[in-house]
């Protein structure tokens, strides 16, 4: 019986998220200077247009989920480390690869590099529902052509795919879709085409100042996002985290991969329950905990 503790990625940021962490940790104070802007304003107060920008999302959730981690990480005997595109961040820092400042700005300058490869309006994200994978890859093939692209974004569950895209490509995608039987074709209301060809110059970007970051090896194995492999080795990790930029999110193949590995409980830390409502449909047999709040930290 092993433990797997996973953090969420982009999107499960919610305005007020952490105010109620603040008295108990000095994080929050050390991600505004590092970032030299007070993230945690935007964190507890917002406004909401303020947070859900991609530079601003993506180190305030870090920062949260670290939050939480910091005030349960005595209390938990964790065998592995997972985290959902964003969240492998997370899950490298509390594995010990670099440190709290180290990642925040990482993190901070990731968003701003995906924000730049992709403009408002370039791209975008659909969630199928109820849909198998081999149906979806099969119409992202029949809706590309060379400079309008489709392709699976996000493997989340065995009947939740997100793809992503150029806007045309993603019309041509949704209409064969229908004609496949698709339950439900969801547009996300994201900022750009994450895990898409559209976010290469996001990944040179990323590529280079990853080069210039000094990762430790792991104190406890993590699974990374692009090829549900189990890892501690400091390179392996750093190639793995920049190509996730451009790569498909396999987390439907990682909790299989856990699974296989032994794991019968995981713990989700950081805002909101939407990791822990994924795995539930792809094995209901596990056990899942959610800690989102200071309160939820009881359940530890």
């Amino acid at each position: 019986m092993a433990t797997a503790v996973i953090f969420p990625g982009q999107g499960s940021q919610r305005v007020g998220m952490g105010r109620d962490l603040v008295k108990l940790t000095d994080l929050f104070n050390i991600a505004d200077k590092t970032l030299g802007y007070s993230l945690s304003d935007i964190m507890f107060s917002g406004p909401d247009d303020l947070l859900v920008l991609t530079e601003n999302a993506q180190p305030a959730l870090l920062t949260h989920s670290y939050a939480l981690w910091s005030l349960i990480k005595d209390r938990v005997k964790v065998d592995y480390f997972a985290g959902h595109s964003l969240g492998e961040y997370t899950a490298v820092l509390a594995a010990g690869g670099f440190s709290f400042e180290t990642a925040v700005e990482a993190v901070h300058n990731r968003g701003k590099f995906m924000q730049i490869a992709a403009p408002l309006g370039d791209g975008g994200m659909l969630a199928v529902i109820g849909s198998n994978n081999k149906d979806i890859e099969e119409a992202c093939a029949e809706a590309s052509i060379p400079n309008e692209k489709v392709r699976p974004a996000n493997y989340n569950a065995p009947t939740q795919t997100v793809v992503a895209g150029d806007a045309v490509a993603l019309d041509r995608f949704a209409e064969i879709m229908k004609r496949k039987g698709a339950k439900r074709i969801v547009p996300l209301a994201v900022s750009a085409p994450f895990h898409s060809y559209l976010m290469e110059e996001a990944q040179i970007r990323m590529e280079i100042y990853l080069s210039n970051v000094k990762i430790n090896k792991l104190s406890v194995p993590i699974i990374n996002n692009v090829d549900a492999k189990i890892q501690t080795e400091p390179e392996a990790v750093k190639n793995a985290l920049a190509r996730q930029i451009t790569g498909s999110v396999k987390w439907l193949q990682s909790v299989e991969k856990l699974i296989e590995e032994g794991v019968t409980k995981f713990i989700e830390v950081g805002s909101g329950s939407v990791l822990t409502g994924l795995i539930k449909k792809i094995d209901k047999n596990v056990e899942c905990i959610s800690v989102s709040t200071a309160e939820d930290t009881a359940k530890l």
